[in-house]
């Protein structure tokens, strides 16, 4: 476990700052993923720390801007590794709305898909996803909204979802290259070295 860095003071840009998205090698092989995510586990531990000091508006800006930009330059169609490690939620209108696409009961869908705890939360029952087809969705417009949702970088309040983000920095191309790019644009130094 990486020690604690003193608390920082980053630089922060005036309002109104749009970043200006340095051109960045997009990364894609999952196994470089995977190894960066290891050699990188304490620069990430920091950045995250540096983030947390970070006006989050500011980031929420950045982050946005960079998905809007790294996004339509990554194929997941050539990935789908979400679809094959990823842990999906689901409620019961989406039961009732697979339900009708694959002509089948919302009970029998359950059954054969989804399992329910103890307190009534619903998954997919099996990973990777059962409507995983290659690389592609089976049932892409009838997805999930968490499918949907995925990576989640569009949404607002970034640096509260720091742990959740990071868990899939080795995992999905596209956090992977916006936290890197987003490293260069809050200049950030790594402080684990």
């Amino acid at each position: 476990m990486p020690i604690h860095p003193a608390p920082y003071a980053p630089y922060i840009k005036p309002s109104g700052f749009f970043p200006t998205l340095r051109p960045l090698k997009i990364e894609t092989n999952l196994t470089q993923l995977q190894q960066a995510e290891l050699e990188k586990a304490d620069e990430n531990f920091y950045f995250k720390e540096f983030l947390a000091h970070y006006d989050s508006h500011h980031v929420d800006t950045l982050v946005h801007a960079l998905n809007d930009t790294i996004t339509p330059k990554i194929d997941c169609t050539a990935c789908g590794n979400c679809c094959r490690s990823l842990m999906i939620n689901v409620t019961q209108p989406e039961v009732e709305k697979l339900a009708g696409h694959l002509n089948m009961s919302a009970d029998k869908v359950k059954e054969k898909y989804v399992e329910t705890s103890l307190m009534g939360d619903m998954i997919i029952n099996r990973i990777p996803c059962h409507f995983l087809s290659g690389n592609t969705c089976s049932i892409y417009e009838h997805r999930f909204n968490e499918c949907r949702d995925f990576p989640g970088l569009h949404k607002t309040n970034f640096t509260s979802r720091l742990f959740a983000t990071f868990m899939h920095y080795g995992r999905c191309p596209i956090i992977y290259n916006v936290i890197e790019q987003l490293k260069i644009e809050v200049g950030f130094t790594n402080q684990a070295t």
